[in-house]
């Protein structure tokens, strides 16, 4: 399947292209054994002409044949290249950039590539419930690797440490796995699953 970059696309997204779009399909709790609960999952990344994309997703419980039983939970974010913010960059808040994009030029962008021969990435997720994620990764390809360098939680959240996520393009299906580390634990499969592009 070919991808298709938008040609209004800000230059630094052209890595993460392959992401921008509506992704819906099914996936397991836990590490998909046997007795782990199914999910419906709805994704979506979209840009707006600036150096991100705006990331959603919104799943429910399901039964083992994809009947919708009740809403799971919704995540937002954001997810950028990861590089130094030039006095030209817009921000904090409202303040407006200089000029965007910052980076015009598929050279502007190449000149971010790292020794691994893919890009830095900065991906930021929020949760009900009062947690915040900061992820750190690289994206190569069509393949993401994540792990948090933060995670924030507010007073009355529940616990919950650290995770690792990767998303992959196999066959024009996006596939992703998310472990998580709670007090005392290490990481252990928390959830993953299989994407349709609509």
């Amino acid at each position: 399947m070919p991808i298709e970059i938008p040609s209004d696309l800000t230059p630094e997204l052209v890595p993460l292209s392959w992401l921008i779009g509506e992704w819906e399909g099914r996936g397991r709790l836990g590490s998909g054994e046997e007795d782990s609960d199914h999910f419906i999952q709805h994704v979506s990344f979209t840009h707006h002409g600036l150096p991100y994309l705006e990331y959603r997703a919104e799943s429910w419980l399901s039964d083992e044949d994809g009947t919708k039983l009740r809403p799971l939970t919704v995540e937002t974010g954001f997810w950028a290249l990861e590089r130094k913010m030039l006095d030209a960059d817009g921000g904090p808040g409202l303040i407006p950039a200089e000029m965007v994009p910052v980076l015009k030029t598929a050279d502007d962008v190449e000149a971010h590539r790292n020794a691994d021969g893919g890009f830095d990435i900065a991906v930021t997720i929020a949760h009900p419930g009062g947690i915040s994620e900061l992820y750190y990764g690289q994206i190569k390809g069509p393949q993401i690797q994540l792990s948090t360098d933060m995670v924030m939680r507010g007073g009355h959240s529940k616990e919950y440490t650290a995770a690792t996520r990767i998303f992959g393009l196999v066959d024009g299906n996006l596939l992703w796995r998310w472990d998580v580390s709670t007090p005392g634990k290490s990481l252990e499969a928390h959830a993953s699953a299989f994407l349709n592009k609509l």
